[in-house]
């Protein structure tokens, strides 16, 4: 149920203003109720490196499990970091070794810019690896967003992710690819329900299927949103991001506004996809026309000219219960199957191979 700020990252704080629940490392220690320890390895770019953390642990902070939720930020070499996001990583993440030394109860990886094409060629790959060789051994069940599940899908099972011809950008509706027998993850989750995607590459559902993951939940598109490793729960794998804000979406648009306004890229950019309304898309037409006519004369917006504000007051967030409702099931099984000692991954009895008995 609650987060406990157990050393002192500004995000704690930030969610505790913004009506969550946190207690204090003292509060905690005074109620006897079981903790959780969760890594959350943090991939992100630098502008978008604190933001996804508050997101990833306020979704956490909203489940409803009766346990003590402790998150523990930690990061990976081959990353290019700013001098302040390498300051901020240095005074509030922890070390890598520093958890295997500990153990950990579940696992978040987050996704990140890549700029090469075979993705074991970019830098992280390697540290990231002996992450995931770490994990299977003793973590109970590891979450994998976007780019990350790219990558530990070809590193797991081989299947590489293949390009798209156009960018998947937008807020799209999904249903349970198996309404029969449905996955614990899915229990209580609506049978259909929007995710938001950001990305350029896709795991194809066939592909993946053959090499034996089980896809739960699939755009209406046949686009794959989640799956998991074949047995089940170990490793569990999101292409869409129900993390979001409900201006996340809007807020990479207006970057890639400014980006065509100051010449760095040559089109500009399309509306994110089922996202915005009659009255957004009225609005994004009169900021295109005036970037446009700017650019012919050799200027650029100002930030006066995007109506962010007014934008947001249009916008609505169709994703977030269930993105939760996901989230508060992946966590209380984890509860459920994981052992006492945090650095050994089940309970006794507990198979392994197929610890759902799916």
């Amino acid at each position: 149920m609650p987060l406990v700020s157990h050393f002192p990252l500004p995000t704690f704080q930030d969610l505790k203003s913004s009506g969550h629940q946190v207690l204090d490392l003292n509060q905690a220690r005074c109620q006897d109720i079981r903790e959780l320890h969760i890594g959350f390895l943090n991939m992100m770019p630098d502008a978008a490196f604190q933001v996804t953390e508050r997101q990833y642990l306020g979704l956490i902070g909203a489940c409803n499990q009766i346990v003590q939720f402790f998150v523990h930020p930690f990061t990976v070499p081959g990353l290019d970091r700013s001098e302040e996001t390498q300051e901020y990583i240095d005074r509030y993440y922890t070390s890598f070794d520093s958890l295997k030394t500990s153990g950990l109860d579940a696992l978040i990886i987050t996704g990140a810019n890549v700029a090469q094409e075979d993705l074991t060629d970019e830098p992280f790959w390697q540290p990231l690896a002996e992450v995931v060789e770490w994990a299977n051994e003793t973590v109970t069940s590891v979450m994998c967003s976007c780019l990350a599940s790219h990558a530990l899908v070809e590193m797991l099972y081989g299947v590489k992710r293949r390009g798209l011809d156009r960018k998947r950008w937008g807020v799209y509706q999904h249903v349970h690819k198996d309404r029969t027998s449905p996955h614990p993850l899915l229990r209580d989750v609506n049978t259909k329900f929007d995710i938001p995607h950001s990305r350029w590459n896709t795991l194809d559902l066939e592909k993946l299927e053959e090499a034996g993951l089980r896809v739960l939940v699939v755009s209406t598109e046949d686009d794959v949103h989640l799956a998991t490793s074949p047995d089940g729960f170990r490793f569990i794998f999101s292409q869409g991001h129900p993390e979001y804000d409900i201006n996340s979406l809007l807020k990479e648009y207006k970057r890639e506004v400014f980006r065509f306004s100051e010449g760095e890229r040559d089109t500009y950019p399309p509306f994110p996809q089922h996202y915005f309304n009659e009255e957004c898309e009225r609005l994004g037409r009169s900021v295109e026309r005036k970037a446009r006519r700017l650019r012919d004369d050799s200027k650029v917006l100002r930030q006066a000219d995007f109506p962010e504000q007014e934008l947001e007051l249009y916008l609505h967030n169709t994703w977030g219960d269930s993105g939760k409702a996901v989230f508060n099931n992946w966590l209380g099984l984890v509860y459920q199957l994981t052992h006492v000692d945090r650095r050994r991954p089940f309970l006794n009895g507990i198979n392994p191979l197929n610890p759902l008995n799916l």
